[in-house]
């Protein structure tokens, strides 16, 4: 089974490789041969692949838009030639280093690496519309999708607590990506806030998860769009997915429509990020109804005998339910990353980011409470269950209703995953990380085009079962949001040139006893087979223990300047806690797929990323020696860096 995932893996992104070769010639071809009658997703993809107005100044970092050669995916030094990337792998080992100790600066993330796009993204969004984006990418992903499963064969009715657990998780999350995204507002959002904390490198692995996590979460929510659609045509939900019987269980549905419907939402995605804002309020507004109608009808049709056995599969189910039903608050993130398009990011933020998780965490818990009453829960349906729950209480007519709502739901959740996982490109690709052809954004629709169009890599749900897709978005997901937390605090308490060593080091020992007592916890949990609880009282007080030091005996030694999160360090310890603890829940087998996937970073990232944002840093400034690398290692002004290694300021 291992090695057909290896495999799998590795025919995806030799696929990919292939597809963004092919298409400038496909492209060229068909142009050539004057064939109009193209499809109109590869026509969008032609009028939106050029980028004009690069002046010879920005010869450095200009990228070719309307070529598609070479030098769109690897302009850097290290690619010019054989030897030059023979040259550039003998010297790996330095140019890693430099790129861990690397930390970015505020100003250069708002202003240099965003200026890489060559045009701006349209500022045309209030915190009204990123309410109604959060509510349209997180509500659908979770409810619709692994309700079903997790309280039929993980947790029962008691998938309520879980959803609660969750939810707390996901808002000590919402308040630390919130700081992040007031004071750096860029499309980057978590990627960008890990530069500038954190480093290159962690930034990296945490991009790449990023990335799993956004294709992950499209390809689930296609699969179960897919059920859906089933359930509104009156057929059972695997009529439209092709089934291949030689290949493993777990890897064999071939779903078409759902890379239709993928395709489809990318078209929207690209045109207009207004347009796509205007789309999403309208059908989050039916969604709404819809929940609410489900919510209604059902407590009329509910049987408090079906909660007779709260907790079938005690505290345990509970926690692991709640690891796999994080992914129900995947999305929110997609938030932050519209902050480069936000009018007021100080002001709409943390309304947009707070609010809508506040609005979808209540909802969450009321329609898994519906859910459980209406169903014994070893009946619901872990495909499609408030529709085959409606039909079981007599309201069949009822189930057509909440699949055309489940929908609807589905398809924002997928349009704002579009739009969110393009700006991480963008971002990431700014860097040179990811080839700078991702990084173009189109003068005239204002959005990130060529990286929207990646998003097809979700014909990942070709082949993947819903469970396989769930878990491993949930580790991927996990980790980034306790590095978030993890920066947070770094952010706080390290400030290079005001921070002495002395807290430093404290500091330093005290986020690695947090992290060590809060992987014990977790570790424990997820090892052990009994109720002892005897682990508990000796990790739990190291943690408490650790986060008093950092509140006590470390000054703050920055302030945040608009809006900051309150009861730091508590509450980003509890969240580094919280998702750490989570993360024990996950089953082995999902671990070894994110090792597997962590290694095809590692490999793309030494072979490629490495060096292509190495020779980046360098063209630009930022690998200077001596002082001025010294400077660059604790985090000073790129921009500010002489090839003398002597500041502006200084030489002023």
């Amino acid at each position: 089974m291992l090695q057909l995932f290896c495999l799998s893996i590795y025919c995806r992104i030799s696929t990919l490789t292939l597809i963004l070769y092919l298409i400038p010639k496909i492209l060229t071809f068909c142009e050539r041969f004057n064939l109009k009658a193209f499809f109109f997703f590869i026509f969008v993809m032609k009028n939106t692949m050029g980028v004009d107005g690069v002046t010879g100044e920005d010869e450095g970092l200009r990228r070719r838009g309307c070529s598609c050669g070479k030098d769109d995916f690897l302009p850097e030094k290290s690619f010019k030639s054989w030897g030059n990337y023979v040259q550039a792998l003998k010297e790996t080992p330095n140019r890693f280093m430099n790129r861990v100790l690397t930390r970015s600066l505020d100003s250069t993330e708002l202003h240099e690496i965003k200026a890489r796009s060559q045009h701006e993204m349209k500022k045309n969004l209030s915190w009204w519309d990123l309410i109604w984006f959060g509510i349209g990418a997180v509500i659908g992903s979770g409810i619709f999708v692994l309700t079903g499963l997790q309280a039929q064969q993980i947790s029962g009715p008691a998938v309520v607590l879980s959803f609660v657990v969750s939810g707390v998780s996901a808002m000590l999350s919402v308040f630390c990506y919130t700081e992040f995204a007031v004071e750096i507002p860029v499309a980057g959002g978590s990627f960008a806030y890990l530069r500038v904390e954190l480093g290159d490198f962690i930034a990296y692995i945490a991009a790449g998860n990023i990335l799993l996590e956004y294709v992950i979460g499209g390809a689930a929510v296609a699969r179960s769009w897919t059920s859906y659609f089933a359930t509104l045509c009156n057929h059972d939900s695997d009529d439209f997915v092709i089934i291949v019987h030689s290949m493993p269980n777990d890897y064999s549905k071939l779903d078409p429509i759902a890379v239709v419907v993928v395709c489809v939402i990318c078209v929207l995605a690209v045109l207009s990020t207004k347009g796509s804002s205007r789309f999403n309020y309208i059908a989050s507004i039916i969604h709404v109804i819809v929940m609410l109608f489900i919510i209604i009808a059902g407590f009329t049709k509910a049987d408090t005998k079906n909660y007779s056995n709260f907790a079938p599969f005690g505290v345990r189910g509970i926690f692991k339910s709640s690891a796999v039903l994080f992914f129900a608050y995947v999305g929110f993130d997609a938030v932050s990353t519209m902050a480069e398009e936000t009018k007021n990011p100080a002001r709409d933020i943390p309304i947009g980011l707070v609010g809508s998780m506040a609005i979808t965490t209540a909802a969450y818990c009321l329609l898994s409470v519906v859910l459980c009453l209406m169903q014994p829960y070893p009946k619901i349906d872990k495909d499609a269950p408030f529709s085959v729950a409606f039909e079981a209480v007599g309201m069949s007519w009822a189930k057509y209703v909440v699949a055309a709502g489940a929908l609807k739901g589905m398809t924002t959740v997928l349009l704002v995953g579009a739009v969110g996982q393009a700006r991480y490109l963008t971002h990431i690709a700014r860097t040179h990380m990811l080839p700078p052809w991702l990084a173009q954004v189109h003068p005239k629709t204002g959005t990130p085009i060529n990286a929207t169009i990646v998003m097809l890599i979700a014909i990942m749900a070709f082949f993947t079962d819903l469970k396989i897709l769930a878990d491993l978005l949930s580790i991927s997901t996990l980790f980034i949001f306790l590095l978030v937390a993890l920066a947070l605090i770094v952010r706080r308490y390290y400030v290079s040139g005001e921070t002495s060593t002395t807290d430093r080091d404290k500091l330093i020992t005290c986020l690695i006893l947090i992290l060590g007592s809060s992987t014990a916890t977790a570790t424990y949990w997820g090892v052990s087979e009994n109720n002892d609880w005897v682990a508990y009282v000796i990790t739990m007080p190291i943690w408490f223990l650790a986060t008093s030091g950092i509140a006590v005996f470390i000054k703050q030694a920055r302030k945040p300047k608009v809006w900051g999160v309150p009861l730091v360090p508590w509450l980003p310890s509890l969240s580094i806690a919280i998702n750490i603890f989570l993360l024990g829940s996950i089953d082995g087998a999902s671990f070894k797929r994110f090792g597997i996937w962590t290694c095809v970073l590692l490999l793309y990232y030494f072979f490629f990323g490495l060096h292509a944002s190495y020779d980046t840093a360098k063209e630009s400034g930022e690998n200077r020696i001596g002082d001025g690398w010294k400077r660059v290692e604790e985090g000073q002004s790129v921009s500010t860096v002489t090839a003398s290694g002597v500041s502006l300021d200084e030489a002023k």
